[in-house]
């Protein structure tokens, strides 16, 4: 094996490896309903939206929003505690 080679090798495993660290890092989430304000949600809010920033009203109970796992049904809004399911 060329050195060339080597070092190219070398470089891949170091990459692979920062790649594998950095996922491990991320924080897990969940999907929390109810939550987002108004053009804030992270995606999907019901019928006749698409995705991100599409929810029409603050604490839309069917838009939802990323947060960190465990934390959701912790979360009070002035409509009430974040939910696991999108409410109506």
């Amino acid at each position: 094996m060329t050195i060339a080679k080597v070092a190219a090798a070398a470089a891949l495993a170091f990459t692979l490896a920062g790649a594998a660290a950095h996922a491990a890092d991320k924080p897990k989430t969940e999907k929390c309903y109810g939550v987002a304000l108004a053009g804030k949600n992270d995606c999907k809010a019901g019928a006749g939206t698409s995705c991100a920033g599409t929810s029409v009203k603050d604490y839309q109970g069917n838009a939802w929003k990323a947060v960190k796992a465990g934390t959701c049904t912790k979360i009070k809004t002035p409509k009430g505690m974040g939910s696991l399911t999108p409410r109506v």
